[in-house]
């Protein structure tokens, strides 16, 4: 048997062009979002109006973020509306 292990997966499984076009579409919001933190912090509608990206769209993307430890949650504005968000820094 000649090749690697993932070669011969990606051969036998076909990804939908559906479900890359989908994948695709979300690295370009999430790199958008990295974009509008990359100032400092901000809330979800400050980051919604920098990036472009719908509100419902940013939490989503946000919290899969915070998932993964990618962005960190601060304190809460003066309204005490929204919390501010900001990219965990690299250690």
């Amino acid at each position: 048997m000649s090749g690697k292990t993932i070669d011969i997966i990606k051969q036998k499984i076909k990804v939908p062009d559906a479900l890359r076009q989908r994948h695709k579409e979300y690295l370009a919001l999430r790199k958008r979002i990295r974009e509008a933190l990359a100032d400092g912090e901000a809330t979800i509608p400050e980051i919604a109006a920098k990036s472009g990206v719908p509100a419902d769209q940013v939490v989503f993307i946000l919290m899969t973020m915070r998932k993964y430890n990618e962005v960190v949650a601060g304190e809460m504005n003066d309204d005490r509306e929204y919390y501010y968000y900001k990219l965990k820094a690299d250690e």
